[in-house]
């Protein structure tokens, strides 16, 4: 039988990284930070009303944890990029579950929500964490939309269980407001 180079290359390397003592896809570095292996994705937001100034929107966020992250998921952040005012929340009105908006199944059990005064983050810790292979929603609740139309921001990191981790940032959720006679062209 006989061997071309490439093959012989293809074999050398895998007989090196068999004798190399390391995990390919490692969780957690020397100094204990985790991280995931497989980062989770934002599959969607919206905002249930889209007209400025209106009292009772929600603003949902999807994601999803895929089965190979390697790692629960713990908190999120979501911080307003920008927007020509900052929206105020509600977050004692904060609440998650499995599944989409429009598929709810079981509540997700949110440990606390904070909001960073200085930099207006929201932080959502979950107890337990979510496990890997989950979608799931969240909806943060403004006290009202924001009086000026135009695009708002928010961006989203998530963050694996533990007191030492690296965030993972997913995108943003954008929002888009209208005043009664915005043109929608």
């Amino acid at each position: 039988m006989k061997i071309n180079n490439i093959t012989k290359i293809t074999l050398s390397l895998l007989a090196l990284a068999a004798t190399i003592n390391f995990p390919l896809q490692a969780r957690e570095l020397r100094d204990g930070t985790r991280f995931f292996e497989k980062s989770p994705r934002l599959i969607e937001a919206f905002t249930t009303f889209s007209d400025a100034g209106v009292w009772g929107a929600k603003y949902y966020f999807t994601l999803h944890l895929p089965e190979n992250a390697g790692e629960p998921l713990e908190k999120i952040t979501v911080q307003q990029r920008q927007g020509l005012e900052d929206i105020k929340f509600r977050i004692d009105r904060t609440f998650a579950f499995v599944g989409q908006p429009d598929r709810k199944q079981e509540a997700i059990a949110i440990q606390q929500v904070d909001r960073d005064r200085e930099t207006q983050a929201i932080t959502l810790t979950f107890d337990p964490p979510i496990e890997p292979g989950t979608t799931f929603s969240f909806a943060l609740k403004p006290q009202k939309n924001p009086k000026y139309g135009g695009v708002y921001i928010f961006g989203v990191t998530a963050y694996p269980a533990g007191s030492q981790s690296n965030g993972a940032y997913l995108g943003i959720g954008r929002f888009h407001f209208y005043h009664d006679g915005d043109s929608f062209n």
